[in-house]
Protein backbone atom coordinates (compact mmCIF):
# COMPACT_ATOMS: atom_id res chain seq x y z
CA UNK A 1 0.00 0.00 0.00
CA UNK A 2 3.05 2.26 0.06
CA UNK A 3 3.77 4.78 -2.88
CA UNK A 4 6.70 6.01 -4.43
CA UNK A 5 8.48 2.95 -5.06
CA UNK A 6 9.97 -0.63 -2.99
CA UNK A 7 10.15 0.79 0.79
CA UNK A 8 11.44 -0.61 3.93
CA UNK A 9 10.66 1.29 7.41
CA UNK A 10 13.17 0.32 9.97
CA UNK A 11 14.25 2.45 13.02
CA UNK A 12 13.02 2.11 16.87
CA UNK A 13 9.19 2.65 16.99
CA UNK A 14 8.82 2.72 20.57
CA UNK A 15 6.32 -0.02 20.08
CA UNK A 16 5.65 -3.80 20.63
CA UNK A 17 5.46 -5.64 17.32
CA UNK A 18 1.99 -7.03 18.90
CA UNK A 19 0.59 -3.08 19.73
CA UNK A 20 -2.22 -2.02 17.83
CA UNK A 21 -0.85 0.76 16.71
CA UNK A 22 2.00 -1.30 15.15
CA UNK A 23 -1.15 -3.99 13.48
CA UNK A 24 -2.47 -0.64 12.33
CA UNK A 25 0.39 0.61 10.88
CA UNK A 26 1.21 -3.37 8.64
CA UNK A 27 -2.49 -2.76 7.50
CA UNK A 28 -2.40 0.50 6.48
CA UNK A 29 1.04 0.28 4.93
CA UNK A 30 0.71 -3.19 3.83
CA UNK A 31 4.11 -3.88 5.14
CA UNK A 32 5.76 -7.56 5.83
CA UNK A 33 7.27 -7.97 9.32
CA UNK A 34 10.33 -10.19 8.64
CA UNK A 35 10.32 -11.26 12.49
CA UNK A 36 6.75 -13.06 12.35
CA UNK A 37 7.33 -17.21 12.37
CA UNK A 38 10.89 -16.43 13.58
CA UNK A 39 11.06 -15.79 17.20
CA UNK A 40 11.41 -12.93 19.30
CA UNK A 41 14.05 -10.07 18.61
CA UNK A 42 14.30 -8.46 21.49
CA UNK A 43 16.28 -4.96 21.23
CA UNK A 44 15.76 -3.17 24.39
CA UNK A 45 16.80 -3.00 27.05
CA UNK A 46 20.23 -4.54 26.13
CA UNK A 47 21.78 -4.01 29.78
CA UNK A 48 18.58 -6.03 31.18
CA UNK A 49 18.22 -9.53 30.11
CA UNK A 50 15.37 -10.29 32.15
CA UNK A 51 13.60 -6.57 31.12
CA UNK A 52 13.57 -6.72 26.86
CA UNK A 53 11.21 -5.94 24.12
CA UNK A 54 11.30 -5.71 20.50
CA UNK A 55 11.30 -2.08 20.14
CA UNK A 56 13.34 -1.64 16.75
CA UNK A 57 11.54 -2.91 13.70
CA UNK A 58 11.98 -3.67 10.10
CA UNK A 59 9.11 -3.68 7.59
CA UNK A 60 9.35 -4.15 3.99
CA UNK A 61 6.85 -4.45 0.99
CA UNK A 62 6.40 -7.37 -0.39
CA UNK A 63 8.48 -6.99 -3.27
CA UNK A 64 11.50 -7.97 -0.60
CA UNK A 65 12.01 -11.24 0.47
CA UNK A 66 13.77 -11.79 3.57
CA UNK A 67 17.47 -13.72 3.12
CA UNK A 68 18.88 -12.84 6.53
CA UNK A 69 17.41 -11.82 9.85
CA UNK A 70 19.70 -11.65 12.96
CA UNK A 71 19.94 -9.41 16.47
CA UNK A 72 23.46 -8.83 16.81
CA UNK A 73 26.29 -8.54 20.01
CA UNK A 74 26.15 -5.65 22.59
CA UNK A 75 27.82 -2.73 21.05
CA UNK A 76 27.53 -0.59 24.06
CA UNK A 77 23.91 0.60 23.33
CA UNK A 78 20.87 0.49 25.19
CA UNK A 79 19.40 -1.28 21.67
CA UNK A 80 20.89 -4.30 20.17
CA UNK A 81 21.72 -3.95 16.34
CA UNK A 82 19.79 -6.11 14.14
CA UNK A 83 21.01 -6.82 11.05
CA UNK A 84 18.08 -7.47 8.02
CA UNK A 85 19.43 -8.99 4.44
CA UNK A 86 16.92 -8.38 2.09
CA UNK A 87 16.45 -9.41 -1.57
CA UNK A 88 14.81 -7.14 -4.06
CA UNK A 89 12.48 -9.71 -6.38
CA UNK A 90 9.31 -7.92 -7.46
CA UNK A 91 7.95 -11.15 -8.74
CA UNK A 92 7.43 -12.02 -4.57
CA UNK A 93 4.22 -9.54 -4.02
CA UNK A 94 2.42 -12.00 -6.07
CA UNK A 95 3.52 -14.91 -3.02
CA UNK A 96 3.20 -12.94 -0.40
CA UNK A 97 0.14 -12.35 1.69
CA UNK A 98 0.03 -8.54 2.97
CA UNK A 99 -2.31 -6.86 5.37
CA UNK A 100 -5.11 -5.10 4.16
CA UNK A 101 -7.28 -2.68 5.91
CA UNK A 102 -10.76 -2.40 7.04
CA UNK A 103 -12.66 0.75 6.33
CA UNK A 104 -12.57 1.36 10.18
CA UNK A 105 -8.51 1.14 10.27
CA UNK A 106 -8.65 3.48 7.37
CA UNK A 107 -11.02 5.88 9.58
CA UNK A 108 -8.83 5.80 12.95
CA UNK A 109 -5.75 6.32 10.75
CA UNK A 110 -7.01 9.77 9.40
CA UNK A 111 -8.79 10.28 13.03
CA UNK A 112 -4.90 9.99 14.14
CA UNK A 113 -3.21 12.12 11.39
CA UNK A 114 -6.08 14.78 11.82
CA UNK A 115 -5.31 14.63 15.87
CA UNK A 116 -1.53 15.05 15.06
CA UNK A 117 -2.07 17.93 12.69
CA UNK A 118 -3.83 19.74 15.54
CA UNK A 119 -1.35 18.82 18.37
CA UNK A 120 1.36 20.07 16.41
CA UNK A 121 -0.68 23.57 15.11
CA UNK A 122 -1.54 23.77 18.99
CA UNK A 123 2.27 23.25 20.24
CA UNK A 124 3.49 26.21 17.42
CA UNK A 125 0.92 28.07 18.43
CA UNK A 126 1.83 27.27 22.27
CA UNK A 127 5.75 27.89 21.19
CA UNK A 128 5.11 31.21 19.37
CA UNK A 129 3.65 33.15 22.75
CA UNK A 130 1.65 35.41 20.18
CA UNK A 131 -1.96 35.04 20.42
CA UNK A 132 -4.52 38.06 19.10
CA UNK A 133 -6.22 40.16 21.24
CA UNK A 134 -9.33 40.99 20.86
CA UNK A 135 -10.42 43.52 18.65
CA UNK A 136 -6.66 44.14 18.28
CA UNK A 137 -4.88 44.21 14.73
CA UNK A 138 -2.78 41.77 13.12
CA UNK A 139 0.02 44.17 13.87
CA UNK A 140 -0.67 44.42 17.28
CA UNK A 141 0.02 40.88 19.00
CA UNK A 142 0.11 40.38 22.68
CA UNK A 143 2.49 38.58 24.16
CA UNK A 144 1.01 35.57 26.47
Amino acid sequence: MLTGGPSIVAGDLNDVAWSHTTRLFQRISGCLDPRRGRGMFNTFHADYPIFRWPLDHIFHEASFTLVRLERLPHIGSDHFPVLAELCFEPAAEARQVTPEPAQEDLEEAQEKIDEGRRAARDLATARSGHRLSHGSSFSEFRRT
